[in-house]
């Protein structure tokens, strides 16, 4: 579907008041990453004469007793309460709003059930609507699990956020009986479920990414109490050990902000869900898109690092190569990058991303074994080129040729890599899990920085991981199934889905038993779990 953004009249949004709030991740992960979805989108509502807001639940740690008490050393989420006087505050501040619309990922289902409460006692005529990942993977059962929702808005909002916002305001000034018979309500308007009407609206791709305005992350600079929440994201580094999120570096980071310079990715691994960012359609920005947005920041916000938090920034290596003569034209290549890709792209692509100044690659390895690469549908390209038998403690491993070059060839280029890893997969047995760990403590011959943490395979609904497990799904926690095989969205799915809130941890099944997607013994798979939680990695090869 072609983008139509460029078709809508200048002032089509003028007198829409609408607050995006984003949802909090990770409570043990300082919050480092910007919400640049609400803020694309706020940007387009203000081009076109709204006037957005975004309230940013994620940007908040508090460093109280409370915190230390819970060992939680970079602060703790708000409290529902805290969370509400937030919101209390942002509507006497700027008054009664068409829409309000919820971001956040799967993992904060618990989040908006409880805001969706708050936001319908604080404004009950509100046009209220969730996206991003949640919204895309669940569906139509989010209105069973959040009642209050008037409409779900999946995969990618650029267009639709136009409909949203007429509809809402419409829905907002005339009420919800007169606004459907006036016959004015988009086609996203699906008549009555459980008892209420509803809207689903269903995003699609921009033709031209550059048509998209930069997000308008001014809206963070004073949050409803005047405190610069941009200010914390910018302080806090992208990755490394005080991002805590399964990186390391061996540089320092003082202030940096992050962008996405692509959507979607043309690859297809079984664990990764990629509906709310445009699944294997991909999309890229041109490099002088991406050069103004970074001179921006630069000028503005002081920044000596930038991360590019797409999937996979290095497929085209022409755009590489505009990158690095456009980044010098800016004179924006003097600022540190770090990038995420695959690691047969790390060729001779890495030696161009040294010139425009990338220090850090962040590769999803997730394993380096060969059966296990091939269950996840990763070992087609990345075991295309044979192995490496190597030593580690005393044995022999076969590493992929391909994941030892894209180290090295980093190395030589002077770029840090940082690989991330997933244990537990089904059908990964004690001695597949062996080779990852080898191949992490092989890293380490070679660097003091090597992220040596593992996530749990988890099954998130709508991967190709759902379907090869659905058997132990059914077993472990009673999901049902309708008749196109999507799992009812049922107390037992409500369960799992609140489940999904950290994918370093072990699942708990219905009877508080820990769950183990993998062929290994549950003793072994915890033993294992707890070496790796405890940086003792030795000891998984000593099993």
């Amino acid at each position: 579907m072609k983008n139509t953004i460029h078709k809508h009249n200048i002032n089509e949004l003028s007198g829409v008041k609408i607050t995006f709030i984003n949802m909090p991740l990770r409570e043990t992960a300082s919050p480092n990453t910007p919400p640049e979805g609400p803020g694309i989108l706020s940007a387009i509502i203000r081009k076109y004469g709204g006037e957005p807001y975004i309230i940013d639940l994620n940007g908040y740690r508090i460093k109280d007793k409370i915190a230390e008490q819970r060992g939680l050393p970079n602060g703790r989420h708000l409290t529902y309460k805290e969370a509400e006087d937030l919101i209390s505050k942002h509507l006497e501040n700027v008054g009664e709003q068409d829409v309000f619309a919820f971001s956040g990922k799967i993992t904060t289902l618990k989040w908006q059930e409880e805001v969706a409460k708050i936001v319908k006692k604080l404004q009950p005529d509100c046009f209220l609507v969730t996206g991003n990942g949640l919204a895309t993977e669940i569906q139509r059962g989010l209105f069973t699990w959040i009642p209050e929702l008037d409409a779900i808005a999946r995969s990618e909002g650029d267009d639709i956020i136009f409909d949203i916002c007429k509809d809402g305001k419409l829905v907002k000034e005339r009420g919800i009986v007169k606004a459907v018979n006036s016959g004015k309500l988009s086609s996203s308007y699906v008549g009555e479920i459980l008892d209420k009407h509803r809207f689903i609206y269903e995003g699609f791709r921009p033709h031209n990414l550059d048509d998209i305005p930069y997000p308008a992350l001014d809206l963070l600079e004073s949050d409803p109490y005047e405190y610069n929440v941009l200010e914390d994201y910018i302080n806090i580094p992208n990755v490394g050990s005080d991002a805590n999120n399964s990186s390391i570096t061996p540089f320092i980071i003082n202030r940096s902000l992050c962008t996405v310079s692509s959507r979607g990715c043309p690859y297809a691994c079984t664990f990764c869900y990629r509906g709310a960012q445009g699944e294997r359609n991909y999309g890229m920005r041109s490099a002088k898109h991406i050069a103004i947005q970074i001179k921006e920041y630069i000028d503005k916000y002081n920044i000596d690092f930038v991360m590019f938090n797409d999937d996979n920034f290095a497929v085209d290596k022409r755009r590489i190569d505009d990158i690095v003569i456009t980044f010098k034209d800016f004179n924006i290549d003097r600022v540190k990058y770090g990038i995420l890709t695959r690691m047969d792209e790390a060729d001779e692509r890495v030696y161009k991303m040294a010139e425009f100044g990338c220090v850090y690659i962040g590769f999803g390895a997730e394993s380096a074994d060969e059966f296990v690469l091939t269950k996840m549908k990763k070992g087609g390209h990345i075991l295309k080129n044979g192995f490496v038998q190597t030593k580690v403690n005393g044995n022999f491993y076969n590493f992929p040729r391909t994941m030892v070059d894209a180290i090295k060839t980093c190395s030589n280029a002077e770029i840090h890599p940082n690989c991330t890893w997933i244990m537990g997969y089904p059908g990964e047995k004690l001695h597949n899990l062996k080779t990852s760990v080898a191949f992490i403590l092989w890293q380490q011959q070679l660097s003091d920085s090597v992220n040596t943490k593992m996530f749990t395979a988890t099954a998130y609904p709508g991967t190709e991981m759902w379907k090869v497990v659905r058997k132990d799904l059914k077993k472990h926690f009673d999901i049902k199934y309708d008749g196109l095989g999507e799992p009812i969205c049922d107390d037992n799915f409500h369960r799992y889905v609140l489940e999904l809130d950290d994918a370093t941890k072990v699942l708990n099944n219905k009877n508080g038993f820990p769950v183990n997607f993998s062929d290994m013994p549950m003793n072994q798979f915890l033993q294992a779990r707890e070496y790796i939680d405890n940086n003792q990695l030795e000891k998984v090869l000593e099993m």
